[in-house]
């Protein structure tokens, strides 16, 4: 008998040999998905049912149609322990894909926020892997990241340890791009971004924030409700590197100026945050210095909005600021299928993407 080793499975074996287990393990499951394995007869007339990161629901009866793996994994460290869910898109076969890091806001968790952006939708388009961290209820009763506690404003420390600690797992069980890995989030989860950039920026390429707050905006509980109010917001910039790093991350912001939950001159800040330092010299680690500044109003999905965008020298967008009109505090462009979405106005999600994709370490 003459057997010949389905070219999946084949990849899987490399995997393996790399040590790539998770990513293996991935490719496997597309290889039975597609048919690699011999077909099982199904009773007439019952409907399977799916069950997540293991099985996938076979239609027979429509086209065979790309499904990508929605898993759940933790992670621990001296920090505490998290859980999180990892999209892998039916295009990854091993590749070295870019990353994106997706935190939650308030009240959410990993599938809700997915629902919400459809940023799993657009890893399929694009070709990436979304990893969503998911804040631990006895963290914070409200499942909020804590992002105005000082021992979770620091590298190495707190819930900005267990993320990077996620977010290095991913990277090294499925080889991706060590280069293009990005980090976004909403509200409270849009502040933790700007701390994991502020953080660190050997990490992340660049940053996404909507209707979040800067850095080290608040140091408790009351001022971080001040905070999001917009009090306390005109006391100068604050210094955005605590470990004397040079590099600014890249940062895109989105805010709606109707939002009543967390002030838009929150936004205003976190945009002076991101400018560069001003310095004699460009440095590499510093490349953009001096840049130009364009301020676009248009309108989209229903809403219109200004968006101003900051060039370095070169022409490439560093910083993006887009103020929806009208809009509250909910993710824009989204989907009703999740919580705080608005499915009005620009496509946050696409957008982020675009400018995410315009960076790299």
């Amino acid at each position: 008998m003459n057997l010949k080793i389905p070219a999946g499975l084949l990849n899987a074996t490399r995997l393996v040999r790399d040590g790539k287990l998770m990513a293996a393990t991935a490719a496997i499951q597309r290889a039975l998905r597609d048919g690699v394995a011999a077909p099982v007869a199904e009773p007439s007339g019952v409907d399977n049912l799916a069950i997540e990161g293991s099985y996938r629901v076979v239609d027979v009866d429509a086209p065979a149609r790309a499904r990508g793996e929605f898993v759940t994994r933790s992670y621990a460290n001296g920090a505490g322990m998290r859980e999180y869910k990892t999209y892998i898109p039916a295009v990854y076969d091993g590749q070295a894909l870019p990353l994106l890091v997706m935190l939650h806001g308030c009240k959410q968790g990993p599938d809700d926020f997915a629902a919400a952006t459809r940023m799993n939708a657009l890893a399929e388009e694009y070709g990436f892997i979304v990893v969503y961290p998911r804040q631990a209820a006895k963290a914070n009763v409200s499942k909020c990241w804590n992002w105005f506690e000082p021992k979770h404003q620091q590298r190495d420390r707190g819930e900005p340890s267990l993320i990077a600690g996620i977010t290095r797992e991913v990277i090294s069980a499925y080889g991706l791009d060590a280069r293009q890995v990005y980090v976004a989030g909403l509200s409270a989860g849009g502040a933790m971004a700007a701390v994991m950039g502020t953080t660190y920026p050997d990490l992340y390429a660049a940053v996404g924030i909507h209707s979040g707050l800067a850095y080290q905006a608040a140091r408790d509980v009351p001022s971080a409700f001040a905070a999001m109010r917009g009090q306390g917001t005109k006391r100068g910039k604050r210094k955005p590197r605590p470990d004397g790093s040079m590099r600014k991350v890249p940062t895109i912001v989105f805010h709606g100026d109707s939002d009543t939950t967390v002030h838009p001159s929150n936004g205003d800040e976190l945009i002076a945050q991101a400018s560069p330092v001003p310095s004699a010299s460009k440095t590499s680690e510093n490349a953009f210095v001096e840049h130009g500044c364009t301020v676009e109003h248009g309108e989209t999905g229903g809403r219109a909005y200004t968006r101003t965008t900051h060039r370095d020298t070169t022409g490439n967008p560093v910083m993006e600021q887009w103020l929806i009109h009208g809009a509250a505090h909910a993710w824009c462009g989204g989907s009703t299928e999740g919580s705080f979405s608005d499915p009005t106005g620009p496509d946050a999600s696409r957008e982020m993407l675009r400018f995410f994709l315009q960076h790299a370490i």
